[in-house]
């Protein structure tokens, strides 16, 4: 496991860290309300935070090119 022992950190918290990140972008919560400490796990968690932003916006523009309708989703 890699640890950065001045840190404090490894790659499994950077990765839960992303990940709840992701998550809570995705339930509506506000960038601002990290919940982490230090620089780097709050970097790993605004990441999948903004990823998660990202990827719903990309859903909106793709359904609103498509169609919002049923039809348009089963074809």
């Amino acid at each position: 496991m890699a640890r950065d022992m001045k840190l404090g950190w490894n790659v499994e918290a950077l990765n839960k860290a992303y990940r709840q990140g992701y998550l809570a972008a995705s339930v509506g919560m506000n960038k601002t309300r990290c919940p982490y400490r230090g620089d780097v796990v709050i970097a790993a968690w605004e990441a999948g935070w903004d990823d998660s932003v990202e990827a719903v916006q990309k859903q909106a523009a793709t359904q609103s090119v498509l169609g919002d309708d049923l039809f348009s989703r089963i074809a």
